[in-house]
């Protein structure tokens, strides 16, 4: 008991209570032990239940208008979660799982009513606390969860997709990226990052215009479609800027899938009804893969653009690794 008054004593939440009030609170909460990729709840499910992290890691996770999900927190040691719920009694509004084997402390709703009717100052003092944590919560949560409760999902899509093309946004990598890096190393997966640029594209809009460029774009974003899978991002950087992420991808598989993708955008007849001196639509890509290349996001970022850049330097058309 000595080491949960110790702990209980240390986070925020109950961190106005004296000795003798997180002994009264502390009979109601219930030791649960979770192993690594448990969901704790899923998004839309009913919630009843708060719960604060001992041990571990909790990553909570929104799914995606285009299917898919993405984590935007992670709660660790003296953090808690799933306060929303209970107190709008509302569905949960995320996926809740655990990313480590953890080690939670559980209270119910209805044990949160009895301290509200059996201790009332004590509860006053874990609500003022709560509410204190939970509004810097949400201040934090920045612009993506802002669209998102705002103005719904067509404003929360504007935000991370390309209109034109529908794949992700230079937006949506820089804050993906970071994650993905984590979950390769805590999983020991191997993660690939391509960077793509089209040869020649802004001949290709002096010749043909800009609605022909556009049509470019939108045949070579299908051909990047058709070669990857569900869980791979495809990312339009800017302009005939492109970004792939392969998690879980070996580094010569990528390359496969990479070279498949350069022959068949060298095969599109979007510009051979054109009087031109440019007739196909070619690429060049940069590879590079965690940890082989680099063991962070802006070494892996910067390999992959020197590989880029050595694909350009060597006559386009091609894919270079790191």
């Amino acid at each position: 008991m000595n080491s949960l008054y110790s702990f209980l004593k240390s986070i925020e939440i109950f961190s106005l209570l004296s000795e003798n009030e997180i002994d009264e609170i502390s009979p109601y909460l219930e030791d649960v032990r979770v192993a690594s990729g448990s969901v704790l709840f899923r998004q839309g499910d009913e919630g009843n239940e708060l719960f604060i992290v001992r041990l571990g890691a909790v990553a909570t996770s929104i799914a995606l208008p285009e299917g898919g999900s993405r984590e935007i927190a992670v709660f660790r040691s003296g953090d808690f979660f799933g306060e929303m719920s209970i107190f709008e009694n509302a569905p949960r509004s995320a996926t809740c799982a655990a990313r480590e084997d953890s080690e939670l402390l559980v209270l119910h709703q209805r044990s949160i009513f009895r301290i509200i009717e059996d201790h009332p100052e004590t509860a006053q003092k874990i609500m003022y606390r709560m509410l204190n944590i939970t509004t810097q919560r949400l201040r934090n949560t920045g612009d993506f969860l802002f669209d998102m409760v705002q103005w719904g999902d067509k404003a929360r899509k504007r935000a991370i997709t390309d209109e034109m093309t529908g794949v992700y946004n230079r937006r949506f990598l820089d804050d993906s990226l970071p994650q993905y890096v984590d979950e390769a190393r805590n999983s020991g997966a191997p993660l690939v990052l391509v960077m793509v640029d089209l040869d020649y594209f802004r001949q290709i809009n002096e010749l043909y215009g800009h609605e022909t460029g556009d049509g470019v774009i939108k045949d070579v974003v299908k051909v990047f479609k058709s070669h990857l899978k569900d869980r791979n991002i495809i990312a339009r950087y800017g302009g005939d800027e492109f970004t792939f992420l392969l998690p879980g991808t070996a580094p010569e598989d990528a390359l496969d899938v990479c070279n498949s993708i350069r022959s068949d955008v060298e095969k599109l007849e979007t510009l051979s009804r054109f009087d031109g001196a440019i007739k196909r639509v070619t690429t060049s890509q940069g590879l590079a893969c965690y940890p082989e290349s680099a063991g962070d996001v802006d070494t892996l970022k910067k390999k992959a653009d020197s590989a880029l850049y050595r694909a350009k330097e060597e006559g386009r058309n091609r894919v270079t690794c790191a």
